[in-house]
């Protein structure tokens, strides 16, 4: 019995180890997804258009944090979306805006829950200009941290004058 005991706390110290830094222990906040996109529904064709990435949370599947732009264009139900410095060729993950004004900022939060009391989740904060007030990073902060999301975790993105957005876009 103490070598049955034994081999699982060895096989369970290898399993942590092997456990990637963007999945934490806990659950994803409560967050009402439907209910927010339910809400957001007759403003949906006010989010079309460009979008500059400010800040992000650590995310393994987007390393680039230079000049990072998103277009939307909506066809009256659904989004498609061209990106510039992000990689698009991710897997599907939730998408849920947690506010907007659709002129100046949008904050942006995805969550994923797995088996066993982990979760992943990231976090996203988007402006219409690419060098916007702070008003706006500040107010998607403020927002973040209204679901718990701790906003030390963000890091911000490189943009502005340097960056070759339509050399980017062509690619």
């Amino acid at each position: 019995m103490k070598v049955v005991c034994l081999l699982l706390v060895l096989v369970a110290a290898v399993a942590a180890d092997k456990i990637p830094d963007f999945v934490v222990s806990g659950k994803c906040p409560a967050v009402d997804t439907e209910g927010l996109w339910n809400q957001q529904r007759s403003e949906h064709a006010r989010y079309a258009g460009v979008w500059y990435q400010q800040a992000i949370t650590n995310n393994p599947y987007q390393p680039n944090k230079k000049c990072n732009r998103i277009e939307y264009s909506h066809d009256g139900q659904s989004f498609d979306a061209k990106t510039c410095g992000i990689n698009a060729e991710v897997f599907a993950a939730p998408y849920t805006l947690l506010d907007t004004d659709y002129s100046n900022y949008a904050c942006i939060y995805s969550c994923i829950d797995y088996n066993y009391g982990y979760y992943s989740d990231f976090a996203f904060i988007f402006t219409r200009s690419a060098t916007p007030s702070d008003n706006y990073i500040k107010k998607c902060l403020d927002v973040f941290q209204s679901y718990n999301v701790d906003s030390s975790r963000f890091e911000r993105t490189e943009q502005g004058s340097s960056c070759p957005y339509d050399a980017l876009k062509a690619l």
